[in-house]
């Protein structure tokens, strides 16, 4: 946990889930920057007594910090949403002093102040301005907030198309803050997000299929190569099995588990709105008759009961936003552990140099090499 100062106060934070050793604050520059901005007085001070609605807000250090004005907070992250919570908690705001709405959820009606942090993904910054530039008004005040290695000329850009016309701040301590002033006789195209595409002819069960991307899904106009090894490195199982797609994306890996074993009961998990949004799309368009599922949003496989599950698939990220880390794929792999019956199995595809392997032993006390190219390896572990 660490200590947040802003002119609208001070702040305790931590990330979702809480570690003591984590590395990461809940805040950077970008975020203190945007706060600043708010409240100086050369330029504002931001009259903050209408509709504010926040995108993009990865721990709710911008929601906390505005409490105080009632925010609508707009995210994709079921883990940014739990710490949005409990960063209220611990500093003695009520739970509903921020509105949540997951980046799937109809947006306010009106929107008097719009405040961006720029994410990752550039296909998702597009979705969200579409979905919330019906809201915005000639006297909305827009600024978006980001580090400078995450603004670039296309996200203003972005900016321009869809919202209006728009400027740069100077860079202070390497983040940038966006300004765009709303042009309601705008004409906007419509948001080209879900995208859709067809599996090559080479992958499996799931060859041919087609595959329903919302904006901000990894490798969304595409199947990304991690994957394509996987699918050809499936197990075969039979029966009714009790399958998990954790870290689900798209759903690519458990609609070819249900194609292979219609029996099957698979279960989707990803803590991306978009993401559950997008396989249960998928699934939809191509599971096989009768196929068995269900769409979980959440931290991992939390929400599932200890030893009820015969079978996990993970294609675990190894970023979080800009930082590399192991701790998710990690985290998936002790709760996949959990999760499995005595005898259940753990397959995971991902770049050799990562060394998962050395973490399944730890995990699991066995691993096993099912597949490997000079890029990809997959590695199978067993409860034993």
């Amino acid at each position: 946990m660490n200590r947040l100062t802003t002119p609208q106060g001070t702040f305790e934070l931590a990330r979702f889930p809480e570690h003591p050793r984590d590395p990461f604050q809940a805040w950077d520059a970008a975020d203190t920057y945007l706060l600043q901005e708010l409240a100086d007085p050369e330029t504002g001070p931001v009259d903050l007594s209408g509709s504010v609605a926040v995108v993009g807000d990865r721990w709710g250090a911008l929601a906390t910090a505005l409490a105080a004005h009632r925010p609508v907070q707009i995210g994709d992250s079921y883990l940014g949403r739990r710490a949005t919570l409990a960063n209220l908690a611990r500093n003695g705001l009520d739970h509903d002093a921020v509105g949540l709405l997951s980046s799937r959820d109809t947006p306010p009606d009106r929107i008097d102040v719009l405040l961006v942090r720029v994410p990752k993904s550039l296909a998702f910054l597009e979705d969200q301005l579409h979905r919330v530039a019906p809201a915005v008004h000639a006297d909305t005040v827009v600024i978006g907030t980001g580090m400078v290695k995450e603004v670039h000329t296309s996200t203003l850009k972005l900016f321009e198309r869809i919202i209006g016309p728009t400027r740069t701040s100077l860079a202070v301590r390497k983040a940038r803050l966006i300004f765009a002033t709303p042009d309601p006789a705008l004409p906007r195209t419509p948001s080209p997000w879900p995208y859709r595409y067809e599996l090559p002819a080479d992958v499996g069960p799931a060859s041919g299929r087609t595959v329903v991307n919302h904006a901000g899904i990894f490798c969304a106009d595409r199947l990304d190569i991690g994957t394509r090894f996987f699918l050809k490195h499936l197990p075969a199982r039979g029966g009714a099995a009790r399958i998990v797609d954790l870290g689900c994306g798209n759903g690519v890996l458990g609609l070819s588990a249900a194609l292979a074993d219609p029996g099957a009961h698979i279960t989707f998990v990803d803590e991306s709105y978009g993401a559950v949004a997008s396989a249960e799309e998928t699934f939809r368009a191509g599971a096989p008759d009768g196929a068995e599922a269900d769409f979980l949003v959440g931290d991992g496989l939390t929400d599932l009961a200890p030893g009820s599950v015969d079978l996990v698939l993970n294609n675990p990220p190894f970023h979080s936003h800009l930082a590399t880390t192991d701790a998710t794929a990690r985290a998936m792999f002790t709760g996949a552990r959990t999760a499995l019956r005595q005898g259940g199995e753990l397959w995971v595809v991902g770049n050799r140099h990562l060394s998962y392997h050395t973490h399944l032993r730890r995990i699991f006390g066995n691993c096993t090499t099912v597949a490997g190219d000079p890029k990809f390896v997959v590695l199978r572990a067993v409860k034993r």
